[in-house]
């Protein structure tokens, strides 16, 4: 997933989803419940209940691609808020998967030369 082009946008689901859906059933999620179209070129990201499953669902040129991780160790954390997802960039895209909390990450201030 590092090969995503720059300023893709990405988007968390923050309900766990029943991962005997495939490409019509996320394809469903991602218009009904989280209001944005499979087709706009977004990744977008899924867990299962347990957290230790992820998948991702990115439509490039000729059709969908539906990837499939399964953690083999801890879980990856989800965002505690009320929104139906949420938006992350590339770096914590691969911190979440990395099982780095979200929550905890912080851009360090760069320090100027004196």
């Amino acid at each position: 997933m590092n090969g995503l082009p720059h300023g893709t946008p990405i988007y968390l689901c923050t309900e766990p989803v029943d991962f005997r859906k495939g490409f019509d059933g996320l394809t469903g999620i991602v218009s009904a419940q989280l209001g944005h179209s499979v087709t706009s070129g977004a990744l977008f990201l899924f867990v299962n209940r347990k957290r230790d499953r992820i998948k991702a669902l990115w439509w490039e040129t000729g059709g969908l691609t539906l990837w499939y991780r399964r953690l083999e160790q801890g879980t990856v954390e989800l965002p505690k808020n009320n929104d139906t997802h949420v938006t992350i960039d590339n770096v914590e895209l691969a911190m979440w998967i990395a099982g780095v909390p979200l929550k905890s990450a912080s851009v360090r201030r760069k320090r100027m030369a004196a």
